[in-house]
């Protein structure tokens, strides 16, 4: 696949299965965010499992990306040795961070996130319409990680599930205070294949093997019928499925999950332009102004519950994606890395 639907939304809009980049929440260049202000914790490495060091070929060897996506060209990159965690970070973890250290999030700051559009649960003075570009994403008033679909609805039943509505900025601030880091895009490619160079998912090249569902995403014809054969319209709980053979829980599918690095598309073509094997790359930032972080585009890897062959298959672990820094929605969350020494 060589184009991309979603190619034609407006400069505003993410990538049509993400979130509508900067849309939902707010405005960006907000100084200073109380992710500045949580405290560093101790080093921890609970729940990690270890990556030995070693190289992998990097990119869609298939040829089944988007161009504007740059998963091209395949390219060797080495990797000292880490530790990421073997599942998202959950509803419960979050909670404990939140109520550790009063950290409110860019969702609840700016009072809305977007919501697919039937996983809503807010009053109709709540649902503030349709977000350009993308229809089947609602900006909806009181949609957070404490109200995944609105304010109508809760975690109460999902401890186990990802968290979600939580924008890069979030993420960090976690990370700070779990005495982690997000894992950069090159580390996390890697985890996610678990030792299957070359593979489109995790557990090799056919999405249905023996004819089981190995990841959650959309069935039927999206946006409107999905049939539900793998039991999940929204989120899966984060160890619903088999484990890659790293031990890593839902690299495919569930939620998108944000990267350290800047979202550069010529960035695997000036990589392959240098020759030699890359040693840990790790996108630029670039020229950043002070307080305009959030405008930034970061990685976003690994596809989400809405991913759908007929018009976003970004479920294949060299998938790429992005969105910037501030943004949040119903399918993006994380997990955490760290050095391993």
């Amino acid at each position: 696949m060589t184009s991309d639907p979603a190619s034609a939304a407006p400069a505003s809009v993410g990538t049509a299965c993400c979130a509508p980049a900067g849309t939902a929440t707010g405005t960006t260049g907000r100084s200073p965010h109380p992710a500045e202000a949580v405290p560093q914790g101790a080093r921890s490495t609970r729940g990690q499992v270890r990556i030995p060091a070693g190289s992998f070929a990097m990119g869609d060897s298939h040829g089944d990306g988007y161009l504007g996506d740059g998963e091209t060209p395949v390219h060797q990159v080495e990797l000292s040795a880490y530790l990421i965690d073997a599942k998202a970070v959950t509803n419960a973890q979050f909670a404990a961070f939140v109520k550790a250290t009063g950290y409110v999030t860019d969702a609840e700051r700016d009072g809305l996130s977007a919501v697919f559009h039937l996983a809503v649960e807010a009053g109709p003075a709540d649902v503030l319409g349709p977000v350009a570009g993308t229809p089947w994403w609602r900006a909806v008033r009181g949609a957070d990680w404490r109200h995944p679909g609105g304010p109508r609805s809760s975690t109460t039943d999902l401890q186990n599930h990802p968290v979600v509505h939580v924008s890069w900025r979030d993420a960090q601030a976690y990370c700070r205070w779990a005495g982690k880091r997000l894992p950069t895009e090159a580390e996390w490619e890697r985890a996610a294949r678990g030792g299957l160079d070359r593979a489109r998912y995790p557990w090799g090249d056919e999405l249905h093997p023996k004819g089981r569902w190995r990841c959650n995403i959309w069935q039927g014809r999206f946006p409107e019928v999905n049939t539900l054969e793998d039991g999940h319209l929204t989120t899966a709980p984060v160890t619903a499925y088999q484990p890659n053979a790293f031990g890593l829980h839902n690299t495919v599918g569930n939620v998108w999950e944000w990267c350290q690095d800047t979202f550069r598309p010529t960035e695997y073509a000036d990589r392959a332009a240098a020759g030699d094997p890359v040693l840990d790359p790790l996108a630029p930032e670039g020229d950043v102004a002070p307080g305009e972080e959030g405008g930034v585009p970061r990685v976003m890897r690994g596809g989400s519950y809405l991913c759908h062959d007929s018009y976003c298959n970004r479920y294949r672990v060299a998938a790429r994606s992005s969105n910037t820094a501030e943004s949040s929605a119903g399918n993006i969350g994380f997990r955490c890395a760290n050095d391993a020494g």
